[in-house]
C-alpha cells in the first residue's frame, strides 16, 4: 500500500517537472506553425532561466510572417536584456513596408534603449514635431515669435548613436532665429514666412541625428515688442545718468574750489588783522624809544578819524554790495560764514 502511494507521488512529481520544463501547449503551437523546436530546447531554456513564452511566441509570429530567425539568436537577445517581442514586431513591420532591416541591427537598436518598433512605424508614417514659440529680432529691431512644424522620418541606419528629437528641435530653433535675424525688416518675414523654411532646410539640420527632416512649415508668426526702441531708450537713460553723475562731479568740484577760495580769503584777512594788531605795539614801542611824540600821535588819530568819516559818507552815498559770507555794512566776514 505504502509503495503504491510513493510511486503515485513520484509519478505526479515527474509529471509536474515535465510540464514545467516542457510547456506542452507552446510546443504544440510551434509544431503546428512548422517551427523547429524540440522538447530539449524548451528544457534548456528553463535551465538557462529563459521564459519560453517570450521567445517561442514571437518566433512563431516571425515564421508565420515569412521570417525565420533562429532560436539561438532570440534566446541570446533575451539574455542580453532585450525585448524579443518588440524586435520581432519591428522586423515584421519593416518587411511588410519593404524597409531593409536585419535582426542584428534591430537587436542593436533595441539594446541601445530605442524603441525599434516605433522607429519602423515612424519610417512608414513620418511624425510631425511642433516646436515651442521661438523668439528672434529682425534688423529693424522688431521682435517676432514663430512656431514651426517639423515633419521627420526615422533613419534606421542612424538610430544607434544618432541624436534625438530634442536635438532636431534645438537646431530648427537656431535656424529660425538666424533666418529672422538676417531679415532687414520684420515685414519681410510676415510677407514670406516660407523664406524661413527654405533657409533652415538649406542648413542640413538632420546631419548626425536619427531622423530625416522632410519639411519645415511655419505655422504661426506673432509680432512682439520693439526691442530696438527699448534698447535705445535704455541707452538714453544710461547716458542721462552718466551726464548727471558728471554734472554732480563738476558741481562738487566747484563747491570745493569755492570753499578753498573762502579759506584763502579768511587766511589773508587773518594775516591783515594780525598785522593791524601789531600797530598799537609799534606805536607804544616808538613812544618808549622817543621816536614818536604826542603831537605826532594826535595827528595820526585825526587822520584815522577823518578817513573813517569819509568812508562812512561813501557808504551812505553808495550802498555796499556784500560778497558771499560778508557783512553788508562793514564788508567783514559774517559770523555765520
Amino acid at each position: 500500500m505504502i509503495t503504491g502511494i510513493v510511486i503515485a507521488v513520484l509519478a505526479l512529481v515527474l509529471l509536474w517537472l515535465f510540464f514545467y520544463f516542457v510547456p506542452v501547449g507552446l510546443w504544440i503551437s510551434a509544431l503546428a506553425a512548422g517551427v523547429p523546436v524540440g522538447p530539449m530546447t524548451l528544457v534548456g531554456m528553463r535551465l538557462r532561466k529563459v521564459n519560453p513564452h517570450k521567445v517561442i511566441g514571437p518566433m512563431i509570429a516571425a515564421w508565420k510572417a515569412g521570417l525565420k530567425p533562429s532560436v539561438a539568436d532570440l534566446e541570446a537577445h533575451y539574455l542580453a536584456g532585450g525585448n524579443v517581442g518588440r524586435v520581432i514586431s519591428a522586423l515584421i513591420s519593416a518587411d511588410k513596408a519593404d524597409i531593409p532591416l536585419t535582426f542584428q541591427r534591430a537587436a542593436a537598436i533595441d539594446l541601445a534603449g530605442r524603441d525599434v518598433y516605433d522607429a519602423v512605424a515612424m519610417s512608414v508614417n513620418p511624425r510631425v514635431i511642433e516646436t515651442p514659440k521661438i523668439g528672434a529680432v529682425a534688423k529693424d529691431g522688431i521682435q517676432l515669435f514663430a512656431v514651426a512644424r517639423v515633419t521627420v522620418r526615422a533613419n534606421i541606419e542612424r538610430l544607434v548613436g544618432g541624436a534625438t528629437e530634442e536635438t532636431v528641435i534645438a537646431r530648427v530653433g537656431e535656424g529660425i532665429v538666424s533666418a529672422i535675424g538676417s531679415a532687414n525688416s520684420h515685414k519681410e518675414v510676415l510677407e514670406n514666412p516660407d523664406a524661413i523654411s527654405k533657409k533652415v532646410l538649406e542648413k542640413g539640420l538632420d546631419a548626425g541625428t536619427a531622423f530625416e527632416i522632410l519639411s519645415i512649415d511655419i505655422a504661426d508668426v506673432d509680432v512682439g515688442k520693439n526691442i530696438g526702441a527699448q534698447l535705445q531708450t535704455d541707452q538714453a537713460e544710461a547716458d542721462l545718468k552718466v551726464a548727471r553723475a558728471k554734472a554732480e562731479e563738476r558741481r562738487a568740484m566747484a563747491i570745493a574750489r569755492e570753499q578753498e577760495m573762502k579759506a584763502l580769503v579768511w587766511e589773508r584777512r587773518a594775516a591783515v588783522i594780525e598785522a593791524e594788531a601789531e600797530i598799537p605795539r609799534a606805536i607804544a614801542e616808538a613812544f618808549r624809544k622817543g621816536q614818536l611824540g604826542v603831537m605826532d600821535y594826535y595827528r595820526l588819530k585825526n587822520i584815522q578819524a577823518d578817513t573813517k568819516m569819509r568812508e562812512g559818507l561813501a557808504r551812505e552815498e553808495t550802498p555796499p554790495t556784500a560778497g558771499p559770507g560778508e557783512s553788508p555794512i562793514t564788508g567783514e566776514p559774517s559770523g555765520g560764514a
